[in-house]
């Protein structure tokens, strides 16, 4: 292998770890939050101008916020990677590239903070561009996010903050679009949001990570009810968010026609219901990664569907 071809190597798994420092595959579909959100509300497509700027930002926010859950839980993570039990979980979307590359040494604490802080100061600059209330809420996720790593030996509550940490990016793309929008739908949106993190995201993701978070002493809802307690969560938590999916439209003086109806019905039962119940009636904690996997794209999946009611 000639010397430019291993400088290129070289140069792209270190793009590799930063990518999977902010955990980029699942960053990429969390954008679908942000864009279904914004389409929701208007009813049509924003201009050229603010679909980029709100790409750029929301990017930006989410690579932000992913790479500070890894640099506040840099001591956890090294305790966990000590354990070894990374080696033989499921890989799931969060380690499509490698699992918690600064735990490992594969990028200094410095380093990973520089890459933290730039995409924090893009999404600063494009969250005042396009609201200045879009920042507030930015540095509240941040805040929030921060929190919920310290509440991680203190309390399983700390699954409500996840919840508010995962819709501040739909809520924050609303105001970029209309900085008067519904309360009603507002409100809706964020229950939305907060359920089906609940039951798609964190919940199964803690389940997964039960027997380490045990050896840990962490507090989370599985370690703290169980299994059985935290299936019912799981499926409680996404039936409400099915449902939402139905009333959100409502919530608007916008007309959809059938097609994203009749498209969130069907991404709703594939993607969060049928994976819920096979995990409720189970009980078997591997199918709790089969239900993160496919939760994961339901935003995506809504995206579509609206996107080509829109269309047509």
């Amino acid at each position: 292998m000639s010397a430019r071809a291993t400088i290129k190597r070289s140069l792209f798994f270190r793009l590799n770890d930063y990518l999977a420092l902010s955990r980029t595959p699942h960053a990429l579909l969390d954008l679908a939050g942000p864009g279904l959100a914004a389409l929701l509300c208007l009813g049509t497509f924003p201009s050229p101008a603010i679909i980029l700027i709100g790409f750029v930002t929301a990017f930006a926010g989410y690579t932000a916020v992913y790479a500070l859950n890894d640099i506040v839980d840099y001591r956890v993570d090294r305790k966990i990677w000590g354990l070894r039990t990374v080696e033989t979980i499921t890989p799931d979307l969060d380690g499509l590239f490698v699992r918690h590359p600064l735990a490992q040494g594969l990028i200094s604490f410095r380093a990973a903070l520089t890459w933290c802080i730039f995409w924090s100061a893009v999404a600063v600059i494009g969250a005042w561009w396009l609201n200045p209330f879009c920042l507030a809420i930015f540095i509240l996720a941040a805040f929030l996010e921060t929190i919920y790593c310290a509440l991680l030996k203190i309390t399983w509550l700390r699954s409500v903050v996840s919840g508010f940490v995962k819709t501040s990016g739909p809520v924050a793309a609303v105001f970029a679009v209309n900085p008067d929008p519904p309360l009603s739908f507002v409100l809706l949106l964020f229950l939305w949001f907060f359920f089906w993190e609940i039951g798609g995201q964190n919940v199964p993701n803690d389940l997964s990570d039960m027997e380490t978070d045990r050896d840990l002493q962490a507090k989370t809802i599985p370690v703290r009810f169980g299994i059985r307690t935290s299936s019912s969560i799981i499926l409680l938590s996404l039936a409400l968010a099915y449902v939402l999916s139905f009333a959100l439209p409502i919530a608007t003086a916008v007309q959809f026609n059938l097609l994203y109806p009749i498209g969130a019905g069907l991404c709703g039962l594939w993607l969060l219901l049928t994976p819920a119940m096979s995990l409720f009636l189970s009980h078997d904690t591997r199918k709790a990664f089969r239900l993160f996997n496919l939760a994961s794209y339901y935003p995506l999946a809504l995206l579509a569907c609206l996107t080509i009611s829109l269309l047509f």
